[in-house]
């Protein structure tokens, strides 16, 4: 089903001919506006401002056409005031990139109903039934598996180089909250791992902030005091990296390399590339084509990379992400096959995930079918929030 999904996307960003409700934007007349949690100091949010600005050098758009506006928090009405700001400026996209910017988006859209209102991560479009209010993410889970091999190998490494045993192959995990976005992540990390490293555990510390350098930092020192090898994350500072670099651990980062900081302990970063569908919804707009409600990038569509690997990854690294990722694309693997994982020491054979989100997470939809747990089949943002056996919250 992702597969078609990402070829039927693929299809329609090339030849879709459904209307939008408006006519075709020239292209001088033609406004984007991004609303970005952050500034350049978060991973996060600089991994959507380079794709803003790459997309903007491809396309020719001039600077008056694309504003980027930065230091948005997720409380308060401060994203709705600016994306009406943004909507009155002239905007015909107005774009924002954190969960907590989508109750605020849905209201922005409902007022400027002429304006395309698209949102990162969020979980509501497929049933506000908003028409100019849209969803996206990735298959990210697929580049934290890929990442995961590179941490598996590195564990190899260790245990082949007596550095540590098999048993002491505990990996440590900086998050930022104990969403399913983060669990998704921290999952497909771990089964990754898990499939080269089969004794690998993974030992969770939640920050309840998606950016505290010092609390990164803090709580990535703590694992590692806590006996483990090696450290990831789904937090958006340079906390758990620096930490890692002082210590000598090997570190997995999020969003982009930070080899440049980090270059003993780097071994590979995964990223949601956002760039394609920023040029999908320009496209859309500006050939009066249809956005729809949730869209799902993919490694084939491009929208899910790895960075370059770092130095001090493992022999064979390259060569067992590179057979892993055909596998993933051809459809031969699926990382949250359910025969890989347990959850109190049994297979799961049915789950209702909250798909059609509420504020008690409420599971609505069966999501395990043919023996796989269905991430971003029903949905473009992630609902995988199993702690499955081998995972422990600190």
């Amino acid at each position: 089903m992702k597969k078609i999904l990402a070829l039927t996307l693929a299809i329609l960003m090339m030849f879709s001919l459904v209307a939008c409700g408006g006519e075709n934007k020239a292209d001088d007349d033609f406004k984007i506006g991004f609303i970005m949690l952050h500034d350049e100091n978060s991973t996060y949010d600089l991994n959507f401002i380079n794709a803003a600005k790459e997309v903007q050098k491809e396309l020719g758009l001039t600077d008056e056409q694309v504003i980027i506006v930065t230091g948005i928090p997720e409380e308060g009405d401060d994203c709705y005031n600016k994306a009406c700001e943004l909507a009155e400026d002239g905007c015909d996209i107005v774009f924002a990139d954190s969960f907590g910017h989508e109750d605020n988006m849905i209201l922005a859209a409902k007022d400027y109903p002429d304006v395309q209102f698209c949102h990162a991560t969020g979980t509501k479009a497929h049933t506000e039934g908003v028409k100019n209010f849209h969803n996206a993410f990735a298959s990210i889970y697929e580049g934290r598996y890929l990442a995961g091999i590179a941490a598996g190998m590195k564990l190899n490494e260790m245990i082949a180089n007596n550095k540590i045993t098999a048993q002491q192959a505990k990996i440590g995990y900086v998050g930022a909250k104990p969403y399913a976005e983060v669990k998704s992540g921290m999952t497909s990390f771990y089964l990754g791992a898990r499939s080269v490293c089969p004794s690998a555990t993974i030992d969770v510390k939640y920050t309840d902030s998606w950016y505290d350098y010092d609390l990164e930092k803090e709580y990535a020192n703590q694992l590692i005091q806590n006996g483990c090898v090696l450290i990831s994350q789904h937090a958006d500072s340079m906390g758990a990296p620096d930490a890692c670099e002082a210590a000598k651990v090997p570190n997995v980062s999020y969003n982009g390399s930070t080899a440049a900081a980090c270059p003993n302990t780097f071994l590979v970063s995964s990223r949601i590339n956002w760039a394609p569908y920023y040029k999908f919804i320009i496209d859309c707009v500006k050939n009066g084509k249809e956005i729809p409600a949730d869209w799902t990038g993919s490694l084939e569509t491009g929208s899910v990379e790895l960075s370059a690997l770092g130095t001090a990854c493992a022999a064979g690294t390259a060569e067992a992400i590179a057979a892993a990722k055909q596998k993933l694309i051809n459809g031969q693997l699926e990382v949250f096959a359910t025969n890989t994982w347990k959850k109190g020491g049994a297979e799961l054979t049915s789950y209702l995930a909250d798909v059609d989100s509420d504020a008690a997470f409420t599971g609505d939809t069966e999501v395990i079918k043919d023996g796989a747990f269905l991430e971003s089949e029903y949905r473009s943002a992630p609902y995988f929030d199993i702690d499955i056996d081998g995972v422990t919250t600190k």
